[in-house]
Order: structure tokens, then sequence, then C-alpha cells
């Protein structure tokens, strides 16, 4: 069915928008998926906050100018699939990985954060990155260890020399 320019133009837009307020962003040829399959992709999709969208080339191609992901334009050939994390810059990549896992017929064409293109092979890597609240807890356990390391070593002397009066106690009683 043909799109209307109107259809075309609404289309650009949101995708133009969606992609102006993600972090990053993947395409993935998504040739022979069931409706099925495409379905529980979708709803995965919901569930983690990541944006995925089926759009023509070419709308894609208009969608992406002056933005971020400007440097995927000459990825976008055959049937793809867009989608975008507006939140955690590793979602996108996550959903992919773990769908990947289930159906072969599935391949990630490149991946973009911040304006830097990468080859589908980096999925696994971009998958890694911790979500926010793991780099807040990393963050945070690095930021803690040295007073903990310190409170300990203040606190030793004080507990070693209790321990050695103890343990003459306790040898002059038996």
């Amino acid at each position: 069915m043909a799109l209307r320019i109107e259809d075309k133009k609404v289309i650009v837009q949101e995708v133009a928008d969606v992609a102006a307020n993600a972090i990053s962003a993947v395409a993935v040829d998504y040739r022979g998926l069931t409706v099925t399959e495409m379905n529980e992709l979708r709803a995965n999709a919901r569930n983690s906050g990541v944006y995925l969208r089926v759009v023509r080339n070419t709308l894609a191609r208009r969608a992406v100018e002056k933005s971020s992901f400007e440097c995927m334009k000459d990825v976008f050939i055959g049937p793809l699939l867009l989608a975008f994390a507006k939140e955690d810059p590793g979602a996108a990549a996550r959903l992919f990985k773990d769908f990947a896992k289930v159906n072969k017929n599935f391949s990630v064409k490149a991946l973009s954060i911040d304006g830097k293109l990468l080859d589908g092979s980096q999925l696994s890597v971009v998958a890694s990155l911790p979500t926010r609240d793991e780099a807040i807890a990393q963050l945070m356990s690095v930021m803690k260890a040295p007073i903990t390391k310190f409170v300990r070593t203040v606190r030793e002397p004080h507990a070693k020399l209790v321990r050695t009066i103890a343990a003459v106690g306790q040898s002059k009683t038996d």
C-alpha cells in the first residue's frame, strides 16, 4: 500500500523526534521472522523502554539527518527494523542479543552510540554496558572502598589489644 506524502512526513517527524532524544540506535535485518516473533519482540521492547519501528529506508535516512545517528544512513539497505534506546545506551542491544539467542533468522547490521557507528559484531560489547543503576552502584562501591579500608585499619590496633588482653585473662583463669 502506497503512503501519501502527509503520512510519510508524519513518520519521518516521529522517527526524527525519537532519534533526537535517543542515546543509542540499532539497525536490524528482520527477514525471516514470523508475525508472532515480531509481536514478541515489540512487547519486549515496550517493557524495556526501547522504541521499535519498521521504516522505509528513504524515510529513515531523512529522519536521522542532523541527528547523532546520521552515521547510520549508509547501512539502511534492505528491510530494516530500527530501535532507539531512550534512557539506557545498552537497552536495545540487550533486547536484540536476548532475542537473537532464540531466533536465528535475525542479524544486527549496525549500532550507533554518540555519533559513532559500530559494526553488528559489537552487539555483545554494547549489551554488556551497565544500566544507570548498576553504574551508580559500581561507582558508589569504588568510592566507599577507601573509607572502609581506612576504618578497618584504624580499628585494628584497638581490637588486637582487646584480643591480647582477653587471651592473657583466659590463660590466667585456666
